[in-house]
């Protein structure tokens, strides 16, 4: 374990610290979601930095990091559909991308090919990052949120058949 991973841990454990925060009762309890979502989403960035600047790149953290992601984006999401915030069918396009992105990584690594983030893939990251804090502050949405879920949705869906292209190959090859 070096400082990136436990940055991707500790990402998820803010996941029910976060949800607690959306969907208690509590007092200024959205301010305080959107703040444990900035820190568990900033930690992504920090991670990834980290590991890279210190060449300290791990299995476990190839494996970890990007887990840590998506299950902070699907809690955040889910909580926003518990919250009648977001649309459920919204919830789902992004999920649904999300497994079958994950999908194509594992067929690929069974061939020994590492599919790293791609440019659309961090901007479809930073979209959604974006989107959620803006639903999580701001409801009922003005047309600037409507607007970032839109941008989010369709940025999600453009990245993951991008992954599909790019990886053409990888799929065509034999099992």
């Amino acid at each position: 374990m070096n400082l990136p991973n436990w940055l991707s841990v500790g990402r998820i454990l803010l996941i029910p610290v976060f949800m607690v925060a959306l969907l208690g009762r509590l007092p200024e309890g959205d301010l305080v979601a959107v703040a444990i979502f900035a820190v568990a989403a900033g930690t992504d960035k920090l991670d990834g930095y980290l590991a890279r600047s210190r060449n300290a790149t791990t299995t476990f953290g190839v494996f970890l990091d990007p887990l840590a992601d998506k299950l902070l984006v699907s809690a955040a999401l889910i909580s926003l559909v518990e919250l009648d915030r977001l649309a459920a069918w919204v919830a789902m396009v992004i999920i649904a991308r999300e497994f079958m992105v994950s999908g194509l990584r594992m067929v690929a690594a069974s061939q020994h090919v590492v599919i790293a983030a791609s440019q659309w893939g961090k901007i479809k990251t930073t979209a959604q990052v974006v989107a959620i804090a803006a639903l999580i502050v701001d409801h009922p949405p003005h047309a600037v949120t409507t607007a970032l879920v839109a941008f989010a949705v369709a940025v999600t869906v453009w990245s993951g058949i991008d992954y599909f292209i790019e990886s053409r190959d990888v799929l065509r090859a034999p099992a």
